[in-house]
């Protein structure tokens, strides 16, 4: 029988691939998403080809109440969890810290970090009533880091802020047999740059990574689907980097 998987922000990009991806590996796939229902509907349309369930979910995880109604019906729909991937994340326009305003910094850390702590709060919850344990892998970014000066600081401090969330819930459910770890991916071939106004980000940047390449997303998704794997039974609290060596 297939684990049950919940991958945020799986409409595209990494979550996108991940959630693909796991439907080969032993995985039934929850495919949340937050405003792009097509692509969310295609990707559950890929795991079920691919011989798994899928069950769509919308929910922006920056609303408490969204998080728990998503979690009531993961419950219905399946009666348990064994997986989460917290992928779901924003990045904004380039900006100098003394650009930033309130209402940027609210909105970033609401969904980057608060949602992201809670989906897993919800998550770890059931994992512990289930008493068999189960994986949790947070997506970070190279940017926690390297900084991201005079771009996205901001960003860059929301996912130093998943690292540390990471490290710190792994050591709490370590005893539990829940496994927490976190993926920074690099220069990926994703949408979030043209969402965060520079569509060939990727690829300008290129000629600074050591293999001079950008990555894609499938290639960050299979070091996600190695850390939710058995695989990676002795691995909690850390970070891989997926990055080309940048």
């Amino acid at each position: 029988m297939n684990k049950i998987l919940l991958v945020t922000g799986a409409s595209a990009g990494i979550g996108a691939a991940t959630a693909r991806g796991a439907a080969t590996h032993g995985f039934d796939v929850v495919v949340n998403y937050n405003s792009d229902r097509a692509g969310a509907d295609a990707v559950a349309a890929d795991v079920r080809a691919a011989g798994a369930r899928a069950h769509v979910l919308q929910a922006d995880v920056s609303d408490p109440e969204q998080i728990a109604a998503m979690f009531a019906d993961i419950d219905a729909e399946f009666g348990r969890l064994d997986a989460l991937v917290n992928n779901a994340g924003i990045v904004d326009q380039a900006a100098k810290v003394t650009d930033l305003t309130h209402g940027r910094l609210r909105r970033m850390f609401d969904i980057n970090v608060i949602g992201a702590i809670l989906v897993a709060k919800e998550a770890v919850l059931r994992m512990q009533a289930q008493g068999d344990g189960g994986a949790i892998v947070n997506i970070s970014s190279v940017a926690a880091r390297l900084g991201s000066a005079n771009q996205y600081v901001d960003y860059a401090a929301s996912k130093a802020a998943i690292d540390v969330f990471t490290k710190g819930l792994a050591d709490e459910v370590a005893t539990q047999n829940i496994r927490v770890n976190s993926v920074r991916p690099g220069l990926i071939e994703t949408g979030i740059h043209a969402k965060g106004g520079e569509p060939e980000r990727a690829q300008r940047l290129a000629h600074m990574v050591p293999m001079q390449r950008t990555g894609s997303p499938e290639e960050v998704a299979d070091g996600i689907l190695y850390l939710l794997s058995d695989q990676a039974s002795y691995v909690t609290g850390t970070v891989l980097e997926v990055s080309g060596g940048r």
